[in-house]
């Protein structure tokens, strides 16, 4: 029997027996009764009950009516009951106020989403009175003077109908409202003072059923459901031995010789693991693994009300947080998607190329064609946390037992196929395309099922099959149930969730100029593809099976790439990061296509040209988009931005143009063949040239260089590189120990030379620029995004938007300052020491030149930082370290020496830095560093020229930033709203916990640039169940002026600091209670719309 036709051998021929023996008949037995206990109890899991933590928050507490904080995650309560007696409304009635409140006074939208319940005072048009609020529908209001005696104000809400009413002498009138009005709760907030008076009651049912654990009945089930297969399938491995063959080998021949390209491979994705770029959800997934066991289960984290994974995400996720507990370390967390890619090269190249036959097994150029396919899908894809490298390879392992089913004839192999595929399913959606490994095997396994049957039956054989994918259950419902998976599905409908037919929007995102569809993650999809082809084409021509190769496994291999294309479409995202999934599978379809076009099988010119132009054209489309890669990852990368070129001329083109050549070759080739008969050896050497491979090998070429030319030109700042190498010598906090915060900026402001604060900045000649020369909006400009990339939101929600200012930049009025200026000031500028002037309103040209400011001597004052920083806004004129000129007005540094006689000489000027947005606030820089040793004084210089009103600038007076490092400051210990797209940059900074349906409140938060942080905002906010929308009920927040050290031109992101909005809150005391609740209960559906 041939290896290359394994899976159309007989079947093996078991010894002939009058009678079973009795250890076949013990197997068939045990295979039976343990599937079918192991299937009943996984198939109950859902079903089960478990041990819920139930929590209450209660108000007041500790006798006293203080305000309590407690944000929901879910937003909105079980149930809501408050009863205030009318004595605690009279308290109010002279100087009004709340009652209770499930918001504070401070938010904005405190009436609009949750229930206020005040006292109106009395006013020349009306009586004192009382009101209660719910969600903007006022259920009740009434004067004080016609409230019953002893009576109680009583409102209750929950999942059908709220009631709101006075109660009195046992009479009950209420208001009744159908339908679901439960109130967003953040705590329960009051002005009423001192001891809390009888009577004054509100409790809330916090929705904490996600919290739960397996109750005992449940973990029973769990192991003998688990023990239970394990015996189900030890006996249809006994049974497998009744074809009388021996056990083959689990391990392939030869499995530990390793070669050259096995060095090659294993050793580029350990050098990428440390210099290669990270993924789009690498923070997503490592914050949600961190909080997940202060949590009790594995919540989404940044969207969906919290709602757990379940059931995606375990037990991978699980992995992760057990990783993060040990250390943060980027490359310590990373490092199941390194080991992924180990197996996934050892199972290609050890299984699956010999599987594919005579010709593939002693191709060593297959093999290198395949292995460095491999790493140019791998490498842009798969090195972070998402899970697409353990689907990738779980698709590799689930086809490799088909494989090795049939060829052994043997069923445990199909039976751990199904386990593993079920397993692969289990890390994320995409895991479906295993469902294609075994419909491509599912004909030759029924026949070893049907011909094995005759001697021990049907059930014995496929019972352990179906109890090995039931096993996962196991994993997927440990500590949920049902009732609360349904419950995710219901909250996910808020969305992103794309319909089946609109797969080709995940090609349309590639094909799109972002980094999304950047030239690295177009070559492996578009080398999948090419290869899909030539092998069917090849086939095609050649009668169904291409010279020198297993027809059957062949044929299986592309069955399973084209279903995986096709059950791709049930994803509920289109994403191109899910790309990642094909690694495996385009690494082992380039071995066959590398046999396909091979000379052995092709071996006219003018094919083979047409097949280098197909490889050109494919490099062609691929360098019409960016080198783009995501955050952090592109710093300093050639091309990040925009296409490839050279000498101003596209790479796209130039390889249009080689296609353009090598098609012209064909033709030549197919007009000159009636006329040759033999090619020379030179020729037929040349023709030899593996288009694909070499194609391969500079794409992976291309990438490793990339990166390793932006770790060198980053250096001495912050790189991926240089992170990840702190990392493994012990600093691994990442970008925390080089962005710099200026935490009290009022500390940094240069003194006046003469004069004092409130004039210098003036200066003397100063024209049209006031103090109040500033607009109102200083709303930024629409920055563009990039449609289809990772996690953005699409809306037709009117008032969903993501503010593009950072926290205190987007203008407005302020107290009246130094200079008699009443704009408002950011980064926490004191206008009693901080005047302003600005050129808005301004009638003609105009002009300002400061007075003179005095630099810190570095060699006195140790707390000098290193550049000078000027609070600006307007449209100003500058240029980016591409030479790009952003039109605006003018603003310069002029900078001098001091003479002995107390006169400036002055010695130039130079343009500072402007990372923008304008006309938003923000801090333009000078490195100190660019200005000659002797400088120890600067002034501003500004002019305003144009008429247009759009075009103005505003600045105040330098500072030289006295900072401390984002570790320093935050440190490890206080929570912090962390947003996804910077989770795996700040490794060291705590994620806020939440715990029983209760989040804990941050107090900063951690934003990427400003293209990312609108993105981040927009995922996380209320529309879509996220923390913002209980952090801005709770939180101000105002940012903190920061920097990228030695990278001062680098917008790397933004640091808020939070401040209660009512300071005197207190964290709120929540009561816990273990109660045992069945799979079905389903309290309440949570509020997806307000």
């Amino acid at each position: 029997m041939s290896r290359d036709d394994s899976d159309e051998s007989p079947i093996g021929t078991p010894p002939q027996s009058s009678r079973l023996g009795q250890s076949v008949r013990s197997a068939r037995l045990l295979a039976i009764i343990a599937s079918v206990v192991g299937v009943l109890l996984t198939l109950s899991l859902p079903f089960l009950p478990v041990e819920q933590d139930s929590a209450t928050l209660t108000w007041p507490q500790n006798g006293s009516t203080g305000s309590v904080e407690a944000p929901l995650v879910s937003y909105a309560p079980l149930s809501l009951d408050v009863q205030i007696p009318c004595s605690a409304v009279g308290a109010l009635a002279d100087r009004g106020g709340v009652l209770t409140s499930t918001a504070p006074a401070g938010a904005a939208d405190a009436g609009k989403y949750g229930l206020v319940a005040r006292v109106n005072p009395a006013t020349p048009d009306g009586p004192a009175g009382v009101e209660v609020q719910l969600r903007n529908k006022v259920l009740l209001s009434s004067p004080l003077d016609q409230l019953p005696a002893d009576c109680a104000l009583v409102v209750s809400s929950d999942s059908t109908r709220t009631t709101a009413g006075f109660v009195a002498a046992g009479q009950d009138a209420p208001t009744v409202v159908d339908g679901d009005l439960r109130p967003q709760t953040v705590g329960i907030f009051s002005d009423l003072d001192g001891a809390a008076p009888d009577g004054l009651q509100v409790t809330a049912q916090i929705d904490s059923r996600f919290s739960s654990t397996p109750s005992t009945l449940k973990f029973v089930a769990m192991v003998v459901g688990a023990l239970a297969t394990i015996l189900a399938l030890v006996a249809l491995h006994r049974l497998d031995n009744v074809d009388g063959r021996r056990a083959r080998r689990f391990l392939p021949t030869r499995w530990w010789s390793f070669g050259a390209v096995d060095a090659v491979v294993i050793c580029t994705l350990v050098l990428w693991h440390f210099i290669g770029a990270s993924t789009s959800d690498d923070g997503y997934q490592f914050n949600m693994a961190r909080t997940s066991e202060a949590a009790g289960y594995m919540a989404n984290y940044f969207r969906w009300y919290g709602v757990p994974e379940a059931p995606f995400g375990s037990p991978y996720y699980d992995v992760l947080a057990v990783l993060a507990n040990i250390t943060p370390a980027s490359p310590f967390v990373r490092l199941p998607a390194l080991l992924a890619g180990i197996v996934a090269w050892l199972v290609i190249s050890r299984e699956v190329a010999p599987r594919l036959g005579a010709a593939v097994r002693g191709n060593r150029l297959a093999l290198w064609t395949g292995g460095l396919v491999f790493l140019a899908f791998w490498l842009p894809y798969n090195n972070g946390l998402r899970p697409e490298p353990i689907v990738a390879v779980g698709v590799l392992l689930t086809w490799c037992s088909v494989e090795r089913a049939v060829a052994t004839r043997r069923l445990l192999p199909a039976a751990v196929a199904i386990l593993v595929g079920a397993a692969t399913l289990t890390a994320g959606p995409s895991g479906l395309i295993c469902f294609g490994a075994l419909v491509a095997g599912a004909r030759p396994i029924l026949q070893i099922v049907i011909a094995r049957a005759k001697t021990v039956g049907y059930i014995a054989l496929l019972a352990p099959l179906v109890a090995s994918g039931t096993v996962i259950l196991v994993a997927v419902f440990a500590d949920q149930t049902l009732a609360a998976v349904m419950e995710m599905q219901h909250v996910h409908a808020i969305g992103p969730n794309v319909p089946w037919f609109d797969e080709y929007l995940r090609y349309q995102y590639l094909l799109n100029i972002s980094v999304d569809g950047s030239l690295s993650r177009r070559f492996g999809v578009f080398v999948m593809v090419l290869s899909l082809a030539v092998t069917v084409f090849v086939m095609l021509r050649k009668g169904g099976r291409i010279p020198g190769t297993a027809a059957g496994p062949s044929r299986r291999l592309i069955g399973i790439t084209l279903a995986a294309m096709g059950l791709m479409m049930f994803t509920p995202t289109k994403w191109t990061h899910h790309f990642g999934i094909y690694a495996g599978l385009a690494g082992s379809l380039a071995v066959l296509a590398s046999v396909a076009v091979s000379t052995a099988v092709v071996r006219s010119p003018r094919n083979r040209a047409l097949f280098a132009a197909a490889v050109l054209f494919l490099l062609a489309m691929c360098f019409t988009s960016t080198n783009g890669w995501w955050y952090v990852s592109s710093y300093s990368v050639p091309w990040w931005d925009k296409p490839v070129s050279i000498a101003g001329l596209g790479a796209g083109t130039i390889l249009l143009g080689a296609t353009l050549v090598m098609l012209l070759i064909a033709a030549w080739c197919y007009f000159r063949e009636p006329y040759t008969r033999t090619e020379s050896v030179r020729r037929r050497r040349l023709w030899a040239i593996p288009p694909l491979t070499v194609a391969a090998a500079a794409m992976v070429l291309f990438e490793v260089l990339s990166m390793a030319k932006g770790a060198v030109a980053q250096y001495p700042a912050f790189s991926l590189a240089r992170s990840n190498v702190d990392a493994v010598t012990g600093a691994p906090c990442g970008l925390a120990n080089d962005v710099l915060l200026e935490t009290d900026p009022n500390a940094s402001l240069l003194q006046p030379l003469s004069g004092d604060a409130a004039t210098a900045l003036a200066g003397t000649g100063t024209v049209g620029f006031t103090p109040n020369g500033v607009a109102g909006d200083l709303s930024a400009d629409e920055e563009s995004s990039d449609a289809g990339v990772a996690n953005s939101v699409k809306t037709d929600n009117t008032e969903q938007t993501a503010s593009s200012n950072a926290a205190g930049t987007g203008g407005g009025a302020g107290a009246v300052g130094v200079n008699g200026s009443a704009v408002a000031l950011p980064f926490g500028l004191d206008p009693d020491r901080t005047p302003v002037l600005g050129s808005d309103g301004s009638d003609g040209d105009a002009s300002l030149t400061s007075g003179w400011y005095r630099l810190p001597n570095p060699d006195t004052d140790a707390g000098a930082g290193d550049i000078v920083s000027i609070a600006a806004a307007g449209r100003i004129h500058s240029v980016d370290a591409d030479g790009v000129v952003t039109y605006g007005q003018n603003v310069e540094v002029e900078y001098g020496t001091t003479q002995p006689d107390g006169t400036v000489g002055v010695s130039g000027r130079v343009t500072p830095i402007d990372i923008g947005p304008a006309p938003s606030w923000r801090n333009l820089r000078v490195p100190l560093d660019s200005l000659p040793d002797d400088t120890d004084v600067i002034r501003l210089v500004a002019s305003d020229s144009d008429s247009d009103p759009q075009q103005w600038l505003a600045v105040t007076p330098p500072r030289v930033p006295r900072t401390q490092t984002l570790n320093d400051v935050i440190g490890s210990d206080a929570p912090v709203m962390i947003d996804w797209a910077v989770g795996l940059a700040f490794p060291c900074q705590r994620p806020f916990d939440h715990r029983a349906g209760v989040a804990e409140a941050p107090e900063y938060r951690i934003l990427p640039d400003r293209p990312g942080a609108i993105m981040t905002s927009l995922w996380q906010d209320r529309y879509g169940g996220g923390p913002l929308g209980w952090i801005e009920m709770t939180r101000a927040s105002r940012t903190i002026p920061s920097y990228l050290r030695d990278d001062w031109d680098r917008d790397w992101g933004g640091v808020e600091q939070y401040s209660p909005l009512d300071p005197g809150a207190k964290t709120a005391e929540i009561d816990t209670t273990r109660i045992q609740r069945s799979g079905l209960w389903h309290p309440a559906p949570i509020i997806t719309a307000y």
